[in-house]
């Protein structure tokens, strides 16, 4: 018997920018494939690759035009699906990005989907474990063991879940002993993913009331909650932007349809899902990288299925699949986390503003330092600009000061006057936050005699110094060395720690204010899993009185007993030679500042530098970001930098500098080619080969070429033309490279 061969094209998550084709026997179909082949479109698949290796792709197409012999085409090990995984439009999408920043589509698949799916699983549920008592057990037998005995009593009701049995307090070790017992069994039962839960729609009477401008933002977005339309909520912090939230979501859900609620952080995930919880008794799941990977695909499926009303998460979640996807919102829409820096290098707000188009809902860009990119486009008209100018209920922006350190003895970068404030807020019962975004002791060890400084030897950095561990650690390459005994140029032992860390300013604070607990919130102490949650927990019971932390303490929580916050050194920030430092700054300032004052206590923002007079310092702190934000897009636009054009950055690191370097001079001169045969050359900008601000990171050397334009669609177009001609050249295969379009940093 003889079966029909189809060829299929498929994407593969390898750094070749071409996909390959393999055939499969069509009586390994499904009968609806077989008389439509087309529809394996989407479908993952197994096929060998190289000499050994089993890989999983996706097909791409069906029945490419060949110019080879066909029996040089593999056979597919496997098909895993028998239908495409994704949805179009979610198809169609990957497919753009894919185009638009550069990279394969087998890339970009993988990265969209679960990490379980990308491995070649099924995509099913994991059935829920439940414990059940025993038949015929008298619980009396176990009275005497008190928490075998409570366990018995709790299962004699119903049977529980391992979830809410770990709520109850029951451990692992009784529920072993139980069951070794014979007092208890354990079965598996399928989730329920057949939740009407738009019938039984609830929301909370308990809600806060609305000021006029909440409710004109409200009411502007509900009049178009059907149709495609970005609106940028900028909001002072402390304004309601979270309340606005949660009622333009009513009509969503109260209609069965899905809402997709992005945040920068996953430490913000918890307090989203609680109020989001506390308003509506509808499904809910999180979606970030801190969930295992069984977790992470049982959300990705109840958002396909239609069992969740609501996806919270980070960056990845704008890859959830829906059924019927009705909104999306971006909380603190500027922060440079929405950006992926490695691999799949893609803005998550551009991208779901891109897939609101597609689907044809509303997304809602909230923030009170909008990105400029943003800010730009809703003063342009092309998206709908509402304003909340004033904090919500009682709370009133807090007053800021500037304390000038010339010339002040300083204690741990705390000056006199500074230290008397936090005890005077302290002395009434307040809570203070001290912002200082530089984690551990110091950032820099050195010798005494002759000035000689401990440099990581892989990184053009310097080590910085843990003294909770008594390391040496760079936070480029995290590479770790230990603590020289004596100077490397010298030999003198005088080596000593300059400047200031979280660490060290902890220990200060503890010592200048014992009565008063101090919790250190920064990468270092936040690592385990929940940690960040139970102590955003007890800073919220007054546990701690004192909040130290670095930028992680900034970013949209509500401490409504904060009546100070204090930013110790900003002066770094305001010499750096990246045009958007001064945007980030503002926006760091703003952020660190709203934590303050939110409740009905008026708050203070205390901020140190050596430059009090400096114009930047001056016009956020009597302008405010609002009108420092516009400001700063006038001199955006007469220097021609984004948002009044586009770029994209062409990195390349080796071991030897002039690879790097020949590497992108021989991309450039494949650029301006392109460019010259299209007539493009007087609206694109070249920029390079130029080393890296970190000219060395990891051991390798590191080169970038800037291209710059007033039109988008151009840098695409030669990008993709140039790209094949650029993975031709031999030295990119002695380099590491990579195109980054529209980037964010240039370090």
């Amino acid at each position: 018997m003889t079966y029909k061969i189809i060829i299929c094209r498929i994407a593969l998550a390898v750094p070749l920018h071409k996909q390959f084709d393999y055939y499969v026997d069509s009586h390994l179909l499904a009968e609806s494939l077989k008389h439509s082949p087309k529809a394996l479109v989407g479908c993952r698949v197994r096929v060998p690759f190289g000499r050994k290796r089993q890989v999983i792709g996706v097909i791409y197409s069906v029945d490419p035009k060949i110019d080879y012999p066909i029996e040089k085409i593999k056979k597919i090990t496997q098909l895993i699906d028998q239908k495409s995984l994704l949805s179009s439009n979610l198809w169609a999408l990957l497919n753009w990005s894919s185009k638009y920043y550069q990279h394969t589509f087998g890339e970009v698949f993988q990265q969209a989907i679960p990490r379980l799916l990308r491995q070649g699983k099924a995509p099913l549920f994991k059935n829920e474990e439940y414990w059940k008592i025993a038949n015929n057990i008298d619980i009396q037998c176990v009275k005497r063991a008190k928490k075998q005995y409570q366990t018995l009593e709790l299962l004699s009701k119903a049977p529980l879940s391992r979830t809410a049995i770990k709520k109850a307090g029951i451990s692992s070790a009784t529920l072993k002993t139980l069951k070794e017992k014979n007092l208890i069994d354990v079965y598996e039962k399928q989730p329920i993913t057949n939740l009407n839960w738009g019938s039984r729609f609830h929301e909370s009477d308990t809600k806060p009331v609305l000021n006029t401008e909440q409710v004109v933002a409200i009411n502007a977005i509900n009049q178009h909650n059907k149709t495609f339309n970005c609106f940028l909520l900028e909001g002072v912090t402390g304004s309601g932007k979270s309340e606005v939230y949660l009622n333009i979501l009513k009509p969503i859900l109260k209609e069965g349809r899905q809402a997709l609620i992005i945040v920068p952080e996953i430490g913000l995930t918890s307090q989203t899902i609680q109020s989001v919880k506390s308003r509506f008794n509808v499904p809910v799941y999180l979606k970030h990288s801190a969930l295992n990977a069984q977790q992470q695909l049982d959300a990705w499926m109840h958002a396909k299925q239609g069992s969740a009303a609501i996806i919270i998460g980070t960056r990845s979640a704008i890859f959830s699949d829906f059924k019927q996807l009705g909104m999306i919102i971006i909380d603190e829409e500027h922060d440079a986390s929405f950006k992926q820096h490695d691999s799949f290098r893609y803005h998550a707000r551009d991208f779901a503003i891109k897939r609101a188009h597609r689907e044809g809902i509303p997304i809602i860009l909230g923030s009170a330092t909008p990105a400029f990119e943003t800010l730009h486009n809703a003063l342009e008209g092309k998206y709908q600009h509402l304003e909340l100018t004033k904090r919500a209920g009682k709370a009133k922006l807090p007053l800021i000061s500037i304390i000038n350190l010339a010339g002040l003895s300083l204690q741990a970068g705390l000056s006199p006057q500074l230290i008397e404030l936090i005890r005077a807020h302290l002395s009434k019962n307040n809570q203070i936050i001290i912002f200082l975004n530089r984690r551990g002791y110091a950032p820099v060890l050195m010798c005494h005699e002759c000035g000689w400084l401990v440099k990581c030897s892989h990184c053009n950095a310097f080590y910085t110094y843990h003294k909770s561990d008594n390391y040496l650690h760079c936070h480029h390459c995290a590479s770790r060395h230990s603590i020289p005994r004596q100077c490397a140029e010298c030999g003198s032992t005088q080596i000593q720690s300059t400047g200031i860390g979280t660490e060290q300013l902890e220990e200060k604070l503890k010592q200048l204010f014992p009565n008063y607990p101090t919790i250190r919130i920064d990468r270092d102490n936040t690592r385990k899993k929940e940690s960040f949650n139970q102590y955003l927990s007890d800073i919220n019971s007054g546990k701690y009185k004192i909040l130290l932390g670095t930028q992680m303490l900034a970013k949209g929580h509500h401490f409504p007993e904060v009546t100070l916050t204090a930013l110790v050194d900003v002066d770094g920030a305001l010499f750096c030679n990246d045009f958007r430092s001064s945007e980030r700054l503002a926006q760091l300032f703003t952020q660190v500042s709203g934590r303050t004052g939110r409740g009905e206590k008026q708050g203070q923002v205390i901020l140190q530098t050596h430059y009090p007079e400096h114009k930047f310092l001056q016009d956020l702190t009597n302008e405010g970001y609002a009108n420092f934000s516009r400001s700063a897009l006038k001199e955006r636009a007469i220097s021609l930098l984004p948002p009044f054009s586009f770029q994209a950055l062409i990195r390349c690191a080796s071991e030897y500098s002039d690879h790097a370097e020949q590497f992108l001079l021989q991309c450039k001169q494949t650029i301006n080619k392109i460019s010259s045969s299209n007539n493009f050359t007087t609206r694109l900008f070249i920029l390079g080969p130029m080393p890296a601000p970190m000219n060395k990171r990891a051991g390798r050397f590191r080169f970038q070429l800037l291209l710059q334009s007033d039109d988008r669609s151009l840098i695409t177009q030669i990008l993709q033309q140039a790209q094949p001609a650029m993975c031709a050249l031999p030295k990119g295969r002695k380099t590491r490279w990579s195109i980054d379009v529209d980037p964010f940093d240039f370090v």
